[in-house]
Protein backbone atom coordinates (compact mmCIF):
# COMPACT_ATOMS: atom_id res chain seq x y z
CA UNK A 1 0.00 0.00 0.00
CA UNK A 2 0.62 3.38 -0.52
CA UNK A 3 1.97 5.93 2.10
CA UNK A 4 -0.13 8.70 1.21
CA UNK A 5 -1.66 9.89 -1.91
CA UNK A 6 -3.52 13.35 -2.57
CA UNK A 7 -7.06 13.59 -3.88
CA UNK A 8 -9.40 16.85 -4.35
CA UNK A 9 -10.57 18.80 -1.63
CA UNK A 10 -14.22 19.01 -2.59
CA UNK A 11 -16.26 18.94 -5.76
CA UNK A 12 -16.90 21.80 -7.85
CA UNK A 13 -16.16 23.30 -11.29
CA UNK A 14 -13.93 26.03 -12.21
CA UNK A 15 -14.39 27.56 -16.13
CA UNK A 16 -11.80 29.04 -17.97
CA UNK A 17 -11.94 30.53 -21.92
CA UNK A 18 -9.73 29.66 -24.58
CA UNK A 19 -10.16 31.87 -27.76
CA UNK A 20 -14.03 32.34 -27.46
CA UNK A 21 -13.93 28.35 -26.13
CA UNK A 22 -15.54 27.87 -22.60
CA UNK A 23 -13.74 25.06 -20.17
CA UNK A 24 -15.85 24.05 -17.68
CA UNK A 25 -13.77 21.61 -15.20
CA UNK A 26 -15.78 19.41 -13.13
CA UNK A 27 -13.78 17.58 -10.10
CA UNK A 28 -15.31 15.38 -7.75
CA UNK A 29 -13.82 12.91 -5.39
CA UNK A 30 -14.62 9.27 -6.39
CA UNK A 31 -13.96 6.13 -4.10
CA UNK A 32 -14.83 3.53 -6.62
CA UNK A 33 -15.02 3.73 -10.68
CA UNK A 34 -18.69 3.10 -10.94
CA UNK A 35 -19.13 6.77 -8.65
CA UNK A 36 -16.60 8.26 -11.40
CA UNK A 37 -18.70 6.79 -14.30
CA UNK A 38 -21.65 8.25 -12.36
CA UNK A 39 -20.55 11.81 -11.79
CA UNK A 40 -19.43 11.51 -15.43
CA UNK A 41 -23.03 10.57 -16.32
CA UNK A 42 -24.28 13.41 -14.23
CA UNK A 43 -22.14 16.27 -16.02
CA UNK A 44 -23.03 14.74 -19.78
CA UNK A 45 -26.80 15.38 -18.86
CA UNK A 46 -26.17 18.81 -16.77
CA UNK A 47 -24.57 20.23 -19.88
CA UNK A 48 -26.23 17.99 -22.84
CA UNK A 49 -26.09 20.80 -25.23
CA UNK A 50 -22.07 21.19 -24.87
CA UNK A 51 -20.02 19.35 -27.67
CA UNK A 52 -17.05 17.79 -26.13
CA UNK A 53 -17.51 16.04 -21.92
CA UNK A 54 -13.90 15.12 -21.78
CA UNK A 55 -13.18 12.58 -18.60
CA UNK A 56 -10.37 11.37 -17.10
CA UNK A 57 -10.37 9.68 -13.40
CA UNK A 58 -7.44 7.94 -11.24
CA UNK A 59 -9.07 5.03 -8.65
CA UNK A 60 -7.16 3.57 -6.11
CA UNK A 61 -4.07 4.55 -4.04
CA UNK A 62 -1.30 3.17 -5.94
CA UNK A 63 -3.07 4.52 -9.23
CA UNK A 64 -4.63 0.93 -10.25
CA UNK A 65 -7.48 2.32 -12.58
CA UNK A 66 -6.93 4.82 -15.09
CA UNK A 67 -9.45 5.86 -17.61
CA UNK A 68 -9.81 8.83 -20.07
CA UNK A 69 -11.39 9.95 -23.00
CA UNK A 70 -11.54 12.38 -25.83
CA UNK A 71 -15.43 12.29 -26.44
CA UNK A 72 -14.69 13.35 -30.00
CA UNK A 73 -11.81 15.69 -29.71
CA UNK A 74 -8.93 14.77 -32.23
CA UNK A 75 -7.31 11.67 -30.49
CA UNK A 76 -4.70 11.90 -27.97
CA UNK A 77 -5.39 16.11 -27.41
CA UNK A 78 -7.95 16.08 -24.32
CA UNK A 79 -8.39 12.41 -22.07
CA UNK A 80 -4.54 11.75 -21.83
CA UNK A 81 -3.68 15.48 -20.91
CA UNK A 82 -6.26 15.33 -18.25
CA UNK A 83 -5.20 12.02 -16.78
CA UNK A 84 -1.53 13.48 -17.38
CA UNK A 85 -2.14 16.13 -15.03
CA UNK A 86 -4.03 14.58 -12.18
CA UNK A 87 -1.14 12.25 -12.45
CA UNK A 88 1.45 14.57 -12.30
CA UNK A 89 -0.17 16.10 -9.53
CA UNK A 90 -0.19 12.72 -7.55
CA UNK A 91 -3.99 12.88 -7.66
CA UNK A 92 -6.28 9.43 -6.49
CA UNK A 93 -9.65 8.69 -6.29
CA UNK A 94 -10.53 11.91 -8.26
CA UNK A 95 -12.53 12.53 -11.54
CA UNK A 96 -11.95 15.16 -13.78
CA UNK A 97 -14.33 16.20 -16.73
CA UNK A 98 -14.14 19.44 -18.98
CA UNK A 99 -17.27 20.48 -20.72
CA UNK A 100 -16.14 22.44 -24.19
CA UNK A 101 -19.16 24.23 -25.78
CA UNK A 102 -17.10 25.50 -28.96
CA UNK A 103 -16.40 29.55 -29.70
CA UNK A 104 -15.92 29.42 -33.26
CA UNK A 105 -12.03 29.12 -33.34
CA UNK A 106 -10.21 25.90 -33.60
CA UNK A 107 -7.71 25.53 -31.23
CA UNK A 108 -5.22 23.02 -32.98
CA UNK A 109 -3.82 20.04 -31.45
CA UNK A 110 -1.16 22.11 -29.43
CA UNK A 111 -4.02 24.69 -28.13
CA UNK A 112 -6.24 21.89 -27.05
CA UNK A 113 -3.49 19.94 -25.61
CA UNK A 114 -2.83 23.04 -23.57
CA UNK A 115 -6.50 23.69 -23.17
CA UNK A 116 -7.53 20.44 -21.71
CA UNK A 117 -4.79 19.57 -18.76
CA UNK A 118 -4.46 23.52 -18.06
CA UNK A 119 -8.18 23.41 -17.36
CA UNK A 120 -7.63 20.59 -14.64
CA UNK A 121 -4.55 22.03 -13.28
CA UNK A 122 -6.32 25.18 -12.85
CA UNK A 123 -9.42 22.96 -11.18
CA UNK A 124 -6.90 21.68 -9.19
CA UNK A 125 -5.50 24.68 -7.49
CA UNK A 126 -9.00 26.16 -7.29
CA UNK A 127 -10.56 23.50 -5.33
CA UNK A 128 -7.36 22.73 -3.47
CA UNK A 129 -6.38 18.97 -2.71
CA UNK A 130 -5.72 17.17 0.59
CA UNK A 131 -3.05 14.62 1.71
CA UNK A 132 -4.40 11.66 2.66
CA UNK A 133 -2.09 9.07 4.62
CA UNK A 134 -1.81 5.40 5.75
CA UNK A 135 -2.40 4.15 8.93
CA UNK A 136 -3.18 1.11 11.06
CA UNK A 137 -6.24 0.73 13.14
CA UNK A 138 -6.12 0.22 16.60
CA UNK A 139 -8.40 -0.10 19.39
CA UNK A 140 -7.70 0.62 22.92
CA UNK A 141 -9.41 -1.13 25.67
CA UNK A 142 -9.49 1.02 29.43
CA UNK A 143 -11.86 0.95 32.44
CA UNK A 144 -13.76 3.63 33.19
CA UNK A 145 -11.97 5.37 35.44
CA UNK A 146 -9.29 6.30 33.47
CA UNK A 147 -10.90 6.22 30.24
CA UNK A 148 -11.75 10.02 30.58
CA UNK A 149 -7.97 10.76 30.93
CA UNK A 150 -6.91 8.56 28.22
CA UNK A 151 -9.39 10.22 25.43
CA UNK A 152 -8.10 13.63 26.04
CA UNK A 153 -4.75 12.63 26.50
CA UNK A 154 -5.00 10.92 22.80
CA UNK A 155 -6.52 14.30 21.77
CA UNK A 156 -4.50 16.40 23.07
CA UNK A 157 -1.38 15.09 21.37
CA UNK A 158 -3.11 14.64 18.39
CA UNK A 159 -5.03 11.64 17.71
CA UNK A 160 -7.68 11.24 15.99
CA UNK A 161 -10.45 9.35 17.59
CA UNK A 162 -12.53 7.85 15.31
CA UNK A 163 -15.02 6.06 17.75
CA UNK A 164 -15.64 5.71 21.30
CA UNK A 165 -18.30 2.35 22.98
CA UNK A 166 -19.04 2.43 26.38
CA UNK A 167 -19.70 -1.20 27.86
CA UNK A 168 -18.16 -3.06 31.01
CA UNK A 169 -14.60 -1.21 30.00
CA UNK A 170 -14.38 1.27 27.49
CA UNK A 171 -13.27 0.92 23.87
CA UNK A 172 -11.25 3.65 22.03
CA UNK A 173 -10.84 2.93 18.08
CA UNK A 174 -7.84 5.33 17.43
CA UNK A 175 -5.62 5.10 14.21
CA UNK A 176 -2.06 5.21 14.11
CA UNK A 177 1.08 5.29 12.10
CA UNK A 178 2.95 2.45 11.63
CA UNK A 179 5.97 3.96 12.94
CA UNK A 180 3.85 4.65 15.99
CA UNK A 181 2.49 1.40 17.17
CA UNK A 182 5.41 0.26 19.75
CA UNK A 183 6.38 3.96 20.50
CA UNK A 184 2.08 4.31 21.34
CA UNK A 185 1.79 1.02 23.33
CA UNK A 186 4.51 2.11 25.49
CA UNK A 187 2.45 5.26 26.31
CA UNK A 188 -0.99 3.60 27.11
CA UNK A 189 0.81 1.34 29.06
CA UNK A 190 2.79 3.98 31.04
CA UNK A 191 -0.45 6.32 31.43
CA UNK A 192 -3.06 3.31 32.15
CA UNK A 193 -0.64 1.54 34.56
CA UNK A 194 -0.80 -1.20 32.25
CA UNK A 195 -4.02 -2.10 32.61
CA UNK A 196 -4.96 -1.27 28.99
CA UNK A 197 -5.34 -3.17 26.39
CA UNK A 198 -4.08 -2.46 22.47
CA UNK A 199 -5.57 -4.35 19.37
CA UNK A 200 -4.18 -3.42 16.42
CA UNK A 201 -6.62 -4.10 12.85
CA UNK A 202 -6.89 -3.29 9.37
CA UNK A 203 -5.39 -0.34 7.59
CA UNK A 204 -6.93 2.60 5.94
CA UNK A 205 -6.47 6.14 4.85
CA UNK A 206 -7.35 9.27 6.87
CA UNK A 207 -6.60 12.95 6.24
CA UNK A 208 -2.72 14.11 7.02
Amino acid sequence: MQDEYRTVARAGVHETEVNRSRFLCALAPAATEREAQAFIAGIRKKHSDAGHHCFAYVIGADAAVQKASDDGEPGGTAGVPMLQMLLRRDMRYVVAVVTRYYGGVKLGAGGLIRAYGGSVGEALDTLGTLTRRRFRLATVTVDHQRAGKVQNDLRSTGRQVRDVRYGEAVTIEIGLPDAEVEPFRAWLADVTAGTAGLELGGEAYGDA
